[in-house]
């Protein structure tokens, strides 16, 4: 099985975007019980809440529910039990490194080449959702 995290600032918009249309995704082709797949923040501004609204609409366009989200910070023990865990943006990566110096890098990477643009801030939610469709697809290839 392999284990996979994703990573925001807050746990609201993106990450968890990316954590249900990966599911959706090996759902979809039957290999779900290859997968476990979770996503966090790096920030603790959000601890505790749902997907933002815009973001969850964005979700339901496509057919994708994400109910029972809770918003959490990754801790040093995801570190330690996911195999794969990808991030945003740069503003993430440097979160990673104050958050747990010398050993982020080992499993961390960003979801694209470029960074993510944070809908909170764009209000675009669906450009987020076709940069995370990408994103995850890559995932799908890499590993399957």
């Amino acid at each position: 099985m392999t284990k996979i995290l994703i990573l925001c600032h807050g746990n609201i918009c993106r990450s968890p975007m990316g954590e249900f249309i990966l599911k959706d995704m090996v759902k979809k082709r039957g290999i779900s019980d290859r997968f476990e797949i979770a996503s966090a923040a790096v920030s603790t501004e959000e601890i505790g809440n749902p997907v933002y609204p815009p973001a969850r609409r964005e979700l339901q366009k496509h057919g994708i529910r994400c109910d029972g989200h809770a918003a959490r910070q990754v801790t040093r023990a995801d570190l330690d039990y996911y195999d794969r865990i990808y991030y945003m943006d740069r503003s993430n990566a440097r979160w990673l490194v104050r958050m747990f110096p010398g050993v982020w890098q080992e499993k961390c990477r960003p979801l694209l080449q470029r960074d993510v643009a944070d809908p909170w801030y764009t209000g675009d939610f669906a450009q987020t959702w076709d940069d995370l469709v990408e994103g995850c697809t890559r995932i799908l290839e890499e590993i399957c």
